[in-house]
């Protein structure tokens, strides 16, 4: 059954571009770490080891013993200098390194939590492109941080650096097999009984942490797998494949005669799906497919956490269910906020992070992508089958890359723009105006029942967006 907008009222949303929740205003650390243009600050070796030896600091004072802090990356070339950088700093403030090499951030979160290690700390800028990278971490239960503890290590950053004694200095070493540990986490969450013999799979890893990863879990579980984006070189991740591009997945499927495809982006901690007839499935989707094989297998799902972006039709189908949809600002970790906090397990965004909580303590492309494909397994049916009846609201998303610092708030015609789109859409449709928290980028989003004024009113209130050249 496909949802009708003139239930509702179209209204513009806007958010904005900080949204601090404690008293001290963070200046390094956004939605999802730090991140930014290499070369540029934050992004520099001198400020890695600074922030390295910051957080070093910060957990000795919690902790009576030398701290131990893994640290994963993805297949950027400037994943090494960055890696470096840190290590250093952990070193000089006492703390004991364990080097793990390019994976997936979802694989440092597991391995931070089975190796009992103080913290996690993984190097990517995750979907952007490889000039870019970024420095975010997990606590010791494989968990994102507070902002008070990204607000401790801010005020640390304003301290001198330490370095401890040599007798007390950190110490470095690699965890070698943590590819296969990882592998075998993966494979846990995938019913013992079902075996994915007889099932052609493209996989697509976006050239970035998973390019080995990903195609040895989907080949042990007895799937032939077709590899693509998963040839890095440290220049091209997510360059035209992955999550971001996936019309590079559904042209390979078509290509090969799969039966699905998995793309992730350049961490794997995004997940988008393909069936065998070309169709992709966003992360809406793919959410409400999870709540559902739950829902035939008896077990409850008294809610699922979704965004602002998170599609209306979906929101329909689980009222239709007695299933509640709470909404969050966009950003994974406030999806993971809102489900901790009801102890629920299930929810995501359309871009596809999608958080199982009772399989993985964050987001997992790949875990996710077998709990979809278990759910196929299970029901014997195709995935487009398990989504009859949830036809999505059309939506148009236009990302402005602005010039940083720009006032979008209070430019006039971007007001009028959204002003009118709203009288046109009547109670047929909706705006969403918000900022990215990760990069100077304005992300315009208008959803309507009509695809066509969708489109048209999206792209009239970006154009008056003032444009910066950048990327």
């Amino acid at each position: 059954m496909a949802f009708h907008a003139g239930t509702r009222r179209a209204r513009c949303i806007i958010t904005p571009m900080h949204q601090t929740r404690t008293a001290m205003e963070r200046k390094f650390f956004g939605t999802d770490g730090i991140r930014g243009t290499v070369g540029t600050h934050p992004l520099t070796p001198d400020f890695a080891l600074q922030l390295a030896n910051a957080v070093g600091r910060v957990l000795k004072q919690s902790s009576s013993q030398q701290p131990t802090v893994l640290i994963g990356k993805d297949t950027r070339i400037s994943g090494y200098m960055f890696e470096s950088a840190l290590e250093s700093g952990f070193n000089a403030a006492g703390v004991n390194v364990m080097l793990l090499g390019p994976v997936p951030t979802p694989a440092v979160a597991y391995l931070t939590r089975a190796q009992r290690a103080a913290l996690g700390v993984v190097i990517s800028a995750s979907h952007n492109p490889f000039d870019d990278n970024g420095i975010k971490f997990f606590g010791a239960q494989g968990n994102k941080l507070p902002d008070v503890w990204e607000c401790a290590v801010e005020q640390a950053l304003t301290e001198p650096m330490v370095c401890v004694p040599s007798q007390r200095l950190g110490k470095t070493t690699r965890l070698h097999d943590a590819d296969g540990r990882y592998i075998e986490f993966c494979k846990s969450t995938f019913g013992q009984s079902m075996s994915l013999h007889g099932c052609k799979i493209v996989v697509d890893a976006a050239h970035g942490a998973a390019y080995q990863i990903a195609p040895a879990v989907f080949h042990e579980l007895g799937a032939e797998v077709v590899s693509v984006g998963c040839h890095p070189d440290g220049l091209n991740i997510n360059q035209g494949v992955g999550a971001t591009h996936p019309e590079t997945l559904v042209a390979a499927v078509q290509t090969h005669g799969a039966d699905y495809g998995v793309a992730l982006d350049g961490d794997a901690d995004r997940l988008l799906m393909v069936d065998d007839s070309g169709r992709l499935f966003n992360g809406d989707e793919l959410v409400y497919l999870l709540a559902q094989d739950r829902m035939a297998q008896g077990l409850p799902v008294p809610g699922v956490a979704g965004t602002l972006m998170t599609n209306m039709a979906i929101e329909s189908a689980l009222t239709r269910h007695g299933i509640e949809l709470v909404r969050t600002k966009v950003g994974d970790r406030y999806v993971l906020e809102a489900l901790q906090q009801r102890n629920w397990q299930i929810g995501g965004e359309s871009s596809g992070h999608i958080l199982v909580l009772d399989k993985h303590s964050t987001g997992d492309g790949i875990i996710s992508a077998l709990q979809v494909l278990q759910a196929v397994v299970r029901s014997g049916r195709s995935m487009t089958e398990l989504l009859a009846g949830v036809e999505l609201f059309p939506q148009t998303l236009i990302n402005v890359r602005m010039h940083a610092g720009t006032d979008w708030k209070n430019l006039p015609g971007l007001q009028a723009a959204i002003a009118c789109a709203e009288r046109a859409l009547g109670q047929n449709g909706r705006v969403l105006i918000r900022p990215s928290g990760t990069e100077p980028v304005l992300r315009v989003m208008v959803e309507a029942s009509d695809p066509q004024q969708s489109r048209q009113w999206a792209e009239q209130i970006a154009e008056q967006v003032p444009r910066s050249s950048e990327h």
